[in-house]
């Protein structure tokens, strides 16, 4: 039996195909043995069979990752594009105007048809959304006549619900009241068309009274629209009491119009 010792830069490499390479002992006679080199199954050299069927093996799996890396890009890439696309849809189509919050000076613009509900909308500006539009049951030419009068003190008065967190002026539903006189119930709305092409008319005014012409339909709002507009200072009582105070050019005299909201 011969003894194999790592002594020489051979017998090292030798030592080094031991990890790849098994080895068996085949004996040809008695006295001598002879060493012979198998190929082993866990050695990492191939012939070249074996790396074409590697390749072959090894190329569907890397198509169908590209294919799917591919697929994964184009979805990205489309889903990028219609966000974009919506994104300036959006912007194209929503007003340039919005609604802000209401600050201590505001516009108030009182307009309705003569025959129909009067509006009362309230403005941090002429070119925004009103912060708080209400439909009063009075009709506009009762109010006007009120006006004319003398002063006038509208009440709006709303009770307390079991939910909180509800700001006042988000309010739906209001009693009315004219000078003391109960006149039905007030209806918070929301900036429509209609309303909005009436503020837009009127915004170059600041300050003022007039009519403007109607639609010229026979039913309930045809006719003229008429329509006031004024400065107002706004008041916060508490979360449940604020008031709009009209102020005069002059800085004279009390206010010829006053609106409260209350909570109660």
């Amino acid at each position: 039996m011969k003894t194999i010792m790592a002594k020489t830069p051979h017998d090292s490499s030798f030592s080094f195909s031991r990890r790849y390479f098994s080895w068996r002992k085949k004996a040809e006679d008695d006295d001598d043995e002879e060493e012979i080199l198998t190929f082993s199954s866990s050695s990492h050299f191939y012939s070249e069979e074996e790396k074409e069927e590697v390749v072959k093996n090894s190329l569907p799996a890397q198509v169908t990752s590209a294919q799917e890396t591919r697929k994964k890009r184009t979805v990205m890439t489309v889903t990028s594009k219609l966000r974009s696309a919506l994104t300036i849809f959006g912007k194209s189509t929503r007003p340039a105007a919005y609604q802000s919050r209401l600050g201590t000076r505001v516009i108030g613009t009182l307009f309705g048809y003569r025959r129909g509900h009067v509006h009362f909308a309230f403005q941090e500006v002429a070119k925004v959304y009103p912060g708080f539009l209400i439909e009063l049951a009075t009709p506009t030419s009762v109010l006007v006549r009120e006006m004319a009068s003398g002063l006038v003190r509208i009440a709006l008065e709303c009770g307390k619900k079991e939910k909180k967190g509800v700001k006042l002026l988000q309010e739906p539903l209001w009693k009315t009241y004219c000078n003391g006189k109960k006149c039905g119930y007030a209806m918070k709305r929301e900036c429509g068309a209609d309303e909005w092409k009436v503020l837009k008319a009127l915004e170059p005014i600041s300050m003022g009274a007039g009519v403007l012409p109607g639609n010229g339909a026979a039913g309930s709002e045809g006719g003229e629209l008429m329509y006031m507009r004024a400065k107002f200072e706004r008041v916060v009582g508490s979360r449940d009491s604020e008031a709009f105070y009209m102020m005069n050019p002059d800085g004279t005299g009390g206010p010829e119009l006053s609106l409260y909201l209350l909570r109660v």
